[in-house]
């Protein structure tokens, strides 16, 4: 076991965490979660932590028994004597909710970002989060890492002839324009309005996708409806195929009968949250590798933007 930091993981995110330690040529840290009748639990690290940077790997996604995991982990970890106390947190939850776009709503990022830290972790490292100003709800660093390091490989892998980046939103438009920069190919936006949260009104394509080979872009895809009424405006304006890149896969029902069902040649994720669905439209790449570099530049007092490709 490496002398000077260890690697550790919640319930949901082992099989992130498993592909990490690999990458890190350690042992994943043994720790225990004991749960309860009432559905109440408790955490137990099982070898000494004192003195050790301990990276604790956990996404946040629904249900909050993940988070709750994770400030558990993080106030064991504090009361056993760790040096340095990071949470590794590939999908930060609650993220959507990062400003007050309404009258009597709470700030649910902010709120995920002050329980964290009054837990007392020493730093972050996430990826896409839903708004980059949201690191600013932090006192502490926070190393903002980008899945376009493992995407932009693998668009270019699929070596498309007249590609056209696009985003379903205009929210998307800075990610999908350093895309296409990078890319050297066109941009197309979508400008759409919604009913309610999940709900799609109204959407148009801003821009020509004629013959193109439309590649969508996304920060999450979450119950399917805007990304997949994006891909049929795409086929219907003229386009020769529509895939979809998003980071993070949340795919709540029915995202995967609307993927399945819809024009996507193939919809692309990261694996910062497991798949547990069926579409045989979803891929996923994994992050671990770029995760684990992280943390080794970290433990190394190394620059980590050396690993972004934009």
């Amino acid at each position: 076991m490496n002398k000077e930091f260890l690697v550790f993981s919640g319930t949901k995110t082992r099989y992130l965490a498993e592909k990490i330690c690999a990458a890190l040529g350690c042992p994943l840290g043994n720790l225990v979660i004991t749960r309860f009748a009432d559905g109440e639990f408790s955490v137990s690290y099982e070898e000494s932590i004192r003195g050790r940077d301990v990276y604790l790997v956990q996404s946040t996604f629904p249900n909050s028994d993940n988070l709750m995991e994770l400030l558990l982990m993080i106030d064991a970890a504090k009361r056993a004597s760790a040096r340095t106390i990071n949470a590794v947190i590939p999908y930060f939850g609650w993220a959507r909710q990062d400003r007050k776009d309404k009258p009597r709503v709470s700030i649910g990022a902010k709120l995920v970002a002050d329980m964290l830290s009054v837990a007392g972790i020493d730093r972050l490292i996430t990826m896409d989060l839903h708004a980059d100003q949201e690191q600013g709800f932090f006192d502490i660093p926070v190393d903002h890492l980008y899945a376009s390091s493992v995407m932009l490989p693998y668009i270019q892998s699929l070596n498309l002839e007249n590609l056209v980046i696009a985003t379903p939103d205009v929210g998307g438009s800075k990610r999908a324009s350093t895309y296409s920069k990078f890319l050297q190919c066109p941009l197309v936006l979508c400008n759409k309005s919604r009913r309610r949260p999940n709900e799609v009104a109204t959407m148009q394509v801003i821009g020509d996708v004629t013959d193109a080979n439309v590649v969508l872009l996304d920060d999450i895809v979450d119950t399917g409806g805007t990304i997949t009424m994006a891909a049929k405006l795409m086929m219907e304006n003229g386009a020769r195929s529509v895939r979809a890149i998003a980071s993070h896969c949340i795919m709540s029902n029915p995202a995967d009968e609307r993927v399945e069902n819809s024009p996507l040649t193939e919809m692309v994720f990261t694996d910062s949250i497991p798949y547990r669905g069926n579409s045989t439209k979803v891929k996923q790449i994994s992050v671990a590798e770029l995760i684990a570099s992280t943390i080794s530049r970290v433990q190394n007092n190394e620059s980590i933007s050396d690993q972004y490709l934009i």
